[in-house]
């Protein structure tokens, strides 16, 4: 089962921000896991002038302060954590998804503000670093389905998605939800979307040959796409319909009270061919729970022996 060992979630300092820590902090003490906190002072902000020491203190302050907002002074002392503050970045993407390559971060944890779709061309840096990351990224939004809890930071993790179409992209959002669900005993739901039908709604008993065995191959499929042992320690839920990939994985997600959606993705771009490309930012906008960008890890040479 894989693990995460160095988590890294970015802050702008408002208290909107702030709130995927509460993700990254339970995750953390759950994986035992070394904390990064990353600032990125902008220029916008400093304009010629570095920070000084004073606000740097100031800076990590607020972090610790974060910290025992989400977990007590108690637990505080047992998280490892550090702080990452970014002077004057070129953008606040890439720096975010630089100082997770050099310190070979498998996983980033961040907060979406969800721009309104009058902005939706101009995309958000959580989205840009969902496409440019060296590991998974967790996406965290407003008025969404919350399972780590406010002040104790306990994990209620019931439900984990995987939107699952049998390619390499795939399995690495099926093997971090599957530690996931292992880890807080939640059920794995495998979910697999076939192209739209003509008329819609199409049920097995009138179906054309080819289509019903379509429908057989993708089944039998996603019946061993998880390894053997693996409902001994969670409940496997396996779902095929027909349909639109966002749409239908949107629409599972709230109907089946989900707590965490996970997806795959590739390279700069995502992939997944029909199932993912665009569609992953209308998931990532409209889901109604947090969501999962699993990527292949890169860790930095300082991290490879």
């Amino acid at each position: 089962m894989m693990t995460f060992e160095r988590i890294l979630c970015p802050i702008d300092l408002s208290e909107e921000s702030t709130e995927a820590l509460l993700y990254a902090v339970a995750l953390a003490r759950t994986y035992q896991a070394k904390l990064y906190l990353c600032y990125c002072a902008e220029s916008s902000l400093l304009g010629t002038c570095p920070l000084s020491a004073a606000a740097r203190e100031k800076i990590q302050a607020t972090f610790a302060n974060s910290i025992i907002k989400h977990l007590g002074h108690a637990d505080f002392a047992r998280i490892d954590w550090e702080a990452i503050i970014v002077e004057n970045p070129d953008s606040p993407a890439e720096a975010i998804t630089r100082e997770a390559a050099e310190r070979g971060v498998n996983l980033i944890v961040m907060r979406s503000r969800r721009r309104p779709h009058a902005a939706a061309l101009l995309g958000s840096v959580a989205e840009a670093v969902c496409r440019t990351a060296p590991c998974p990224v967790l996406v965290t939004h407003p008025r969404e389905r919350e399972w780590v809890a406010q002040g104790t930071g306990e994990v209620f993790l019931r439900r984990v998605l995987v939107a699952y179409d049998f390619s390499d992209d795939a399995e690495r959002a099926l093997t971090n939800a599957l530690s996931l669900a292992q880890e807080h005993e939640a059920e794995l739901h495998l979910f697999h979307i076939l192209p739209p039908q003509t008329p819609d709604g199409p049920e097995i008993a009138w179906m054309p040959a080819s289509t019903e065995s379509l429908y057989q191959q993708a089944s039998r499929r996603l019946q061993s796409a998880v390894i053997s042992d693996a409902p001994l320690r969670c409940k496997i839920v396996r779902a095929i319909c027909w349909g639109k990939p966002y749409q239908e994985v949107l629409a599972y997600a709230r109907e089946n009270e989900i707590d965490l959606v996970c997806m795959g993705a590739h390279g700069q771009h995502f992939s997944m061919g029909a199932l993912f490309g665009s569609n992953v930012d209308r998931v990532l906008r409209q889901s109604p729970c947090p969501v999962l960008v699993a990527r292949s890890l890169k860790p930095s040479l300082s991290h490879i022996i």
